[in-house]
């Protein structure tokens, strides 16, 4: 496998690969214990070195790492793994805003090892409402003012609120991860509400994730109908706010196939490729091109 440089810079016609999400994690063990939140998408824990192996062979150069909710408020594994890889790795880590020390870790957060923002989920009723009761508020105006940019896991029916969230704060830098879809439910339900989603694309300070795709409709590569939608955010988003993504931990398909849906996609030019594929997420995350 080349390094980042020289695949970008010496083979011809190859361009950077950067996926916008990954999980990696940690066994539950008594001296690291998972909270009772959730259960993990696999039952052997992902961690970095295998992720690079993965990633060698499927020709991803990059990933942003994205610490999975079952491990708790924690980003230790994330930071070793930039710490060992810089050039490979980068972090939209776990915050907890309801943490005693929060408003003074928040302060700091940056200075952390390839640490670039927050991801939150707001996927269920009950992590929903600490959002509607305005919980957040002081992490949003935090968050603007530090340069601590957002990672948000919606559905569809709840982008209204983050719609708000970007028009209140507009410095504040947002992407929508999944295109706000909801896992688990059948091909029709999911999409059924997806022009929710495109309105907030009038947002400059709000990109979208089309990540997880085989994950949301069971057929086969080139996910034909998944890329229907995905062309649908893109021509709302534009090619510089919309990024790619596997979530590979959870994926149902070769770790490459999430790679060639995007490189055969007929509806995008050798431009836009390069913006989906990688140099997207590096511009708006501020993650020095190679």
């Amino acid at each position: 496998m080349f390094s980042i440089e020289s695949r970008y810079f010496n083979t011809e016609n190859m361009m950077l690969i950067v996926d916008s999400q990954v999980h990696i994690w940690g066994a539950n063990t008594p001296e690291r214990p998972w909270p009772a939140r959730a259960h993990a998408q696999r039952e052997i824990p992902l961690g970095h070195e295998q992720l690079l192996k993965d990633m060698d062979e499927a020709g991803v150069d990059r990933v942003v790492i994205v610490p999975p909710s079952w491990e708790g408020d924690r980003n230790d594994l994330a930071i070793e793994a930039v710490k060992k890889h810089p050039d490979r790795f980068a972090i939209m880590g776990r915050f907890n805003p309801e943490a005693p020390d929060a408003k003074t870790v928040i302060k700091t957060w940056l200075q952390q090892p390839g640490m670039f923002g927050m991801r939150f989920t707001f996927h269920i009723p009950v992590l929903q409402q600490p959002l509607v009761e305005g919980k957040f508020d002081w992490v949003w105006a935090e968050a603007e003012k530090l340069g601590i940019q957002l990672m948000v896991l919606v559905p569809q029916d709840f982008v209204h609120a983050i719609d708000k969230v970007a028009e209140r704060y507009p410095g504040l830098k947002i992407v929508m991860d999944h295109m706000a879809l909801s896992s688990g439910k059948p091909e029709d339900e999911t999409f059924r509400n997806f022009d929710k989603l495109l309105p907030i694309a009038k947002r400059p300070n709000v990109a979208v994730k089309a990540s997880a795709l085989p994950s949301y409709i069971n057929e086969p590569f080139p996910f034909s109908r998944a890329q229907t939608w995905a062309k649908r955010a893109f021509d709302a988003f534009g090619p510089k706010r919309l990024f790619w993504g596997s979530d590979w931990s959870r994926s149902p398909v070769p770790y490459r196939q999430h790679v060639e849906m995007w490189q055969q996609a007929d509806w995008l030019g050798a431009s836009d490729k390069e913006w989906v594929l990688g140099r997207g997420i590096c511009e708006w995350l501020g993650w020095k091109m190679p």
